[in-house]
């Protein structure tokens, strides 16, 4: 036994010492702390210290079966409740009447039915996790190759930032809003940045043990949030005289506030196994598959439908403020008959937003890795780091058009994830089935360009739903302005569905791979 134990270490050396050319980074799938600190010469003392304090070493390398742990399976739904249970989801369901005036109802029941279909295929991406042992970026490299993992990995960069300029905005503000002059934004937005930072420096441990709890203080404030605007007294039918026509106004707005509502489930996708890979490989799918889909469904729909029902509040105090400080203004009215409890409330609520801001700048240092070789020798922590800087600046800049950016880029993202989800489940139920063309996943193809597909089926596809995408713009797409609603990501899903299929059917049979 201490002859074979030598022999594996002796190997362990020889590998270890042969990863000094970057090319080799994914070679080393069970030590990459040693790996870096070789690599990076004079600072290999630096970093080890670093990566001896707790700061995770490992980035999208896959992780080994011998290294997987059982201890978080859980955390598949106490962490997704965590993000969504958070006040910078409250806006969203606002949306459904500072901008589409739909009638509570019609807000509830388009919540409801797009927010189970983007939970459902978010849900199915975070299957993928614990079978591969994957980040979700490297595991579109076996259905649209090398090139397509970096195409993917570029929007999902935009995305991860995007939700996070859109978070430290609003987090940043009001905290501000609580007492007026006393706080500028930019100093609330940096603050929400540095907190969210921390624990992504940290790594996947830090993430999965403060989203295991953070939701318990939160959905206790939210609650308060609730009750206090009813006793302000909700009205539901507040907003049916707008919509009297009902009919094609009606449609339009409930096709283009469900995009929004789509959006805001499967941004979670593009991410979805970055935080479950660690989990044995035998973990049961549908575990993890009912885990994640509830973790996401019942906190998003019950913090979203509380801002539609904010809204029906017609006490022209809670009207003005809202006009004069958005969601915000709007939250702190509704706190207000409890005096300085109701602004303690209103700091909770605004820290919230940290739980929600913590994956995307996690993911967004792993999307930036998954980009190719030369980005992934370097050391994960620094791309968080970069994407601290990249969308704290961003908040910064744009803290005052928070709405117009919100719902323009929730938009723009449902499409891009709808065509993204498609392919990724057409090559798994299809292509990677068991008895199926390619027979499953080869793991140890991952980093192997030569050995994945080419790409072709996968980038034309994707090609082709965003052609689909713009047609079904409301506003420049021709079927959208036919229809006069934002069907994009519908279109979306449906141009990449029908032509991935054939176009990667044709690319096994040419290339075998």
């Amino acid at each position: 036994m201490s002859a074979s134990t030598g022999y594996y270490l002796e190997d362990e050396e020889k590998s270890i010492a042969r990863l000094e050319d970057a090319r080799d980074v994914y070679a080393i799938e069970a030590a990459p702390d040693r790996v870096i600190v070789k690599r990076f010469g004079r600072l290999g003392p630096f970093l080890s210290r670093l990566f001896a304090s707790g700061i995770e070493a490992r980035g999208v390398e896959r992780v080994p079966e011998n290294q997987r742990e059982s201890k978080n399976a859980w955390n598949n739904i106490l962490m997704w409740w965590s993000v969504n249970t958070v006040f910078d989801i409250i806006p969203i369901g606002v949306l459904a009447q500072s901008t589409f005036t739909l009638s509570f109802g019609n807000a509830v029941a388009t919540i409801l039915c797009f927010g189970a279909l983007g939970a459902v295929a978010t849900a199915f991406v975070a299957t993928l996790g614990p079978m591969t042992g994957l980040r979700t970026m490297v595991i579109t490299r076996f259905s649209s190759g090398y090139l397509g993992c970096t195409i993917y990995s570029v929007l999902n960069i935009l995305t991860q930032l995007g939700f996070a300029t859109t978070t430290v905005i609003l987090g940043g503000q009001t905290l501000s809003n609580i007492n007026p002059g006393t706080l500028p934004s930019v100093v609330g937005i940096i603050i929400i940045g540095v907190c969210s930072l921390i624990p992504c420096v940290v790594g996947y441990n830090m993430v999965h043990f403060y989203e295991r709890y953070a939701w318990i203080i939160t959905l206790i404030s939210m609650l308060f949030l609730c009750g206090l605007g009813g006793r302000a007294g909700y009205n539901i039918n507040a907003q049916k005289p707008l919509q009297e026509e009902m009919g094609h106004t009606l449609t339009a707005d409930i096709l283009s506030f469900g995009g929004i509502v789509f959006g805001l489930f499967t941004g979670w996708a593009p991410i979805a196994a970055d935080f479950n890979c660690r989990l044995p490989a035998d973990t049961s799918p549908m575990r993890v598959f009912l885990l994640t889909f509830f973790g996401l469904f019942i906190p998003i729909c019950f913090v979203t439908i509380l801002g539609a029902a904010l809204m029906t509040i017609t006490d022209p105090a809670y009207v003005a403020a809202f006009r004069g400080g958005s969601t915000g203004g709007l939250v702190a009215q509704v706190l207000s008959p409890l005096g300085h409890f109701g602004q303690f409330i209103l700091v909770l609520l605004s820290l919230s937003v940290i739980a929600n801001n913590i994956p995307n700048t996690y993911s967004a240092g792993l999307s930036m890795q998954a980009l190719g070789r030369p980005f992934a020798i370097i050391p994960r922590f620094f791309w968080v780091l970069l994407a601290f800087v990249a969308y704290t600046a961003a908040g910064v800049a744009g803290r005052e058009h928070f709405s117009t950016i919100l719902s323009n880029f929730l938009r723009i993202l449902s499409d891009w994830t709808a065509f993204f989800i498609v392919i990724v489940a057409e090559e798994h139920f299809i292509f990677r089935r068991k008895n199926g063309p390619l027979g499953g996943y080869n793991l140890d193809d991952y980093d192997t360009p030569s050995k994945l597909p080419v790409g072709v089926a996968g980038i034309l596809a994707g090609c082709f739903g965003a052609a689909g995408a713009v047609i079904g713009m409301s506003q420049a797409g021709p079927l959208g302005e036919m229809v006069g609603a934002e069907i994009g990501f519908e279109l979306a899903a449906v141009f990449s569905a029908v032509t991935y299929f054939p176009l990667r059917a044709l690319e096994i049979r040419l290339t075998g791979r």
